[in-house]
């Protein structure tokens, strides 16, 4: 893993999916085989594979402050090309920081991440008025979670994080994205942990090579993902909304 640390000009950016974004490292440990993240390397000039380089954002939190205060209030992704809570952030701590900053000015958040490594940032999420805190769990079966990102967090320790932030009185979401294999499983665990759901098909094809692999060339297909949607919107009985990703031309 090569990583360096790096000041940048700006923290807060706009983004499609919400107002605005805070991506506090590029590059992301986790390396997963199928993120649509990786197309970031087309303006980062980065030569190493995917999930073998992270930039750390040292100023992040002083731009934060500063931009805080001239931009206009909307709610902020943490984050859209990285996970927030990938492990360098347990030294760095960039995401909490920049958490403490958006609580202070109570801005409304949406995070998203793989990461249990949320649960340390308890205290500050607690205190937030308008918060949304998800985890991506895209199957139910950590073997098949070994094959596809065999360096995120295991699917038990993503659920239990979830739990632990629901039983604080925290909103709480669970992604399914992308929906690997094993996901029509994940409704039993989801009950009575997370708010509501996304379901994510796959539009970008990097994994594509890992399906044919291991001969699931079927887990890719529309009747999967619309027969696997059914069952867990039964299953939880609650409505379940589709978050498509930005899918890199």
């Amino acid at each position: 893993m090569i990583t360096k640390e790096i000041k940048v000009k700006t923290i807060l950016s706009a983004s499609k999916i919400y107002d605005w974004v805070i991506n506090p490292y590029v590059g992301c440990q986790h390396g997963c085989s199928y993120c649509y993240a990786r197309f970031m390397k087309r303006f980062t000039g980065h030569k190493e594979p995917w999930g073998e380089f992270v930039d750390v954002k040292i100023n992040a939190a002083d731009l934060l402050y500063g931009e805080i205060r001239k931009k206009k209030r909307g709610r902020v992704w943490v984050s859209g090309v990285c996970d927030p809570y990938q492990p360098l952030e347990a030294r760095y701590k960039l995401t909490r920081q920049c958490l403490e900053i958006l609580a202070q000015n109570n801005w409304p958040v949406t995070i998203q991440t793989r990461s249990p490594l949320v649960l340390r940032d308890i205290d500050i999420l607690k205190e937030m008025q308008d918060l949304e805190a998800g985890l991506s769990v895209t199957t139910a079966d950590d073997a098949i979670r070994k094959i596809f990102e065999p360096n995120a967090p295991p699917i038990s320790d993503r659920i239990n994080a979830l739990d632990e932030l629901h039983k604080a009185g925290i909103k709480t979401y669970a992604m399914v994205a992308p929906m690997l294999p094993g996901a029509e499983k994940l409704a039993d665990l989801f009950k009575g942990k997370i708010d509501y759901l996304l379901l994510d098909r796959m539009n970008y094809h990097y994994a594509d090579w890992v399906y044919r692999k291991y001969g699931l060339e079927d887990k890719l297909t529309d009747d999967f993902f619309q027969q696997t949607s059914k069952k867990l919107s039964k299953k939880l009985a609650m409505n379940i909304g589709e978050e498509e990703q930005p899918c890199p031309k």
